[in-house]
């Protein structure tokens, strides 16, 4: 949804921008806020990735632009005191590196660029109007998991033809996950005659453990053998 040029311009102009005397005592350089809902330890990749973009366009961190990094460590409830410290300190630009900071950013500024990193519909989510038109001050780029939820079911499904009850872990705190579940039982389960039994995973300061998940996995497998088939 964004354009290389529209970044590079974006960037370029706030260096330009930036008061003559600062720039030659290296005392301000445009800043980047960057910000995810998971811990700096989680997924380093990304962050990397972000990196090497920046690198691809010209921009080296501490020579030409400077990032401010925030991470919530899965507190869901950090996102908007860590967007709103974001705005408050001047950025440049947001980049939201997932659904919830994307969200958070949204909230916190109409006038700071914002750049997300989704997976889910960013007009669904309330982020843009459009995915040619976004409106306002936010844009980015996402690659549609939600939309192809109803797809890997059917794919769940032909692969155990058998199977009688679909279940599906959340997390009710991450609005990546309600979206998917929406498409899940509205597009895939129409086709299947299929029961569900939800099961949540609650925001916690960390990302739930995998005994969490196996627990709810042994508590659906029995719930599910006392339901009839159908």
């Amino acid at each position: 949804m964004i354009r290389r040029r529209q970044f590079i311009t974006l960037l370029g102009g706030a260096a330009a921008a930036w008061p003559l005397a600062a720039r030659a005592q290296q005392a301000a350089l445009p800043v980047i806020g960057y910000l995810r809902v998971a811990s700096r330890t989680q997924l380093p990749q990304i962050e990397a990735a972000f990196r090497e973009g920046l690198g691809s366009m010209g921009f080296r961190e501490g020579i030409n632009v400077a990032t401010d990094y925030r991470f919530a460590s899965y507190d869901y409830d950090r996102l908007p005191t860590l967007a709103a410290d974001l705005v408050r300190s001047g950025v440049a630009v947001l980049h939201a590196g997932d659904t919830p900071a994307a969200v958070a950013a949204k909230a916190a500024t109409t006038n700071i660029p914002i750049i997300f990193r989704i997976g889910g519909d960013p007009v669904q989510l309330g982020l843009v109007k459009s995915p040619n038109q976004p409106g306002g001050n936010i844009t980015g780029v996402t690659f549609l998991a939600t939309v192809t939820s109803a797809i890997r079911l059917q794919m769940l499904h032909e692969a155990v033809p058998g199977a009688a009850i679909v279940g599906l872990l959340v997390n009710p705190s991450d609005p990546r996950s309600m979206l998917p579940s929406r498409h899940w039982w509205s597009g895939g389960c129409k086709r299947l005659s299929s029961k569900e039994i939800r099961f949540s995973l609650t925001g916690d300061s960390s990302w739930p453990s995998w005994r969490h998940v196996m627990g709810c996995l042994r508590s659906m497998r029995r719930a599910s053998s006392l339901m009839p088939a159908g």
